[in-house]
């Protein structure tokens, strides 16, 4: 049973930051809406979004916590990432269309042990087209979706740990921690291009955040009730 951190009704009115476990499915903003529903706080935000398919940590601010969101925007993350090798998408991750498949070869440990140290540091990595970035005022996911594909900056950012987990015939389980403006679905995208065979990430949960911690977080429906349960005592 996780140790979710303790608050009161009143510390959501004044000044409350709480990690919450996204369940998957929702997007970052639905947990903010259903929170913000639940405790009747006119100011709620989260620091940094997770796509509707991944799951785990993210830091819900209350009233005026929410002026710590571009400081908490800043922290260091981990993920637990899972690779699929062999087919590219379109979006990079598995809620995207297949535009190549590849044979996956036998690729020794030591080869992909190469291939994923190649990455720690400081690294340029282009992001993907299905992202909020902007290209001459528009999103280039709006782009994206017309059909369009236009060039991209690459961005500096840093990968300070990078750590295989676990892997089975065409998937890859890893471990990262890395700087604000990573993409893990362009991380598992230029892995499969650096293995000959393609990828794309099948299965994202965030673990920390600075020093938040999932195994401390709330689960969306137990957090609701509590907050319920309190609101019925006033």
């Amino acid at each position: 049973m996780k140790n979710s951190v303790s608050f009161t009704l009143d510390e959501l009115h004044n000044d409350k930051i709480l990690p919450v476990d996204k369940p998957r499915d929702w997007t970052s903003f639905d947990v903010v809406q259903k929170l913000r529903y639940a405790s009747r706080v006119k100011k709620v935000g989260h620091a940094g979004t997770l796509d509707p398919f991944a799951t785990g940590l993210l830091l819900i601010c209350f009233s005026r916590a929410t002026k710590k969101v571009p400081q908490l925007m800043e922290l260091e993350k981990e993920y637990v990432a899972s690779i699929k090798l062999g087919t590219e998408t379109d979006t990079d991750d598995l809620t995207g269309k297949p535009v190549a498949r590849y044979e996956v070869p036998n690729i020794p440990i030591s080869r992909l042990q190469e291939v994923l140290q190649s990455y720690i540091g400081e690294i340029d990595q282009i992001p993907p087209m299905y992202s909020a970035l902007k290209k001459q005022g528009q999103r280039l996911y709006e782009l994206a979706r017309r059909g369009q594909t236009v060039e991209r900056e690459p961005r500096r950012v840093r990968i300070k740990e990078l750590e295989l987990l676990r892997f089975e015939k065409d998937v890859l389980d890893i471990r990262v921690v890395c700087s604000r403006g990573t993409y893990i679905r362009a991380l598992a995208r230029d892995i499969g291009r650096d293995l000959g065979c393609g990828g794309h990430l099948q299965a994202l949960v965030r673990t920390r955040i600075g020093d938040y911690h999932l195994d401390d977080a709330w689960e969306l429906p137990a957090l609701v009730e509590e907050i319920k349960s309190q609101r019925s005592k006033q």
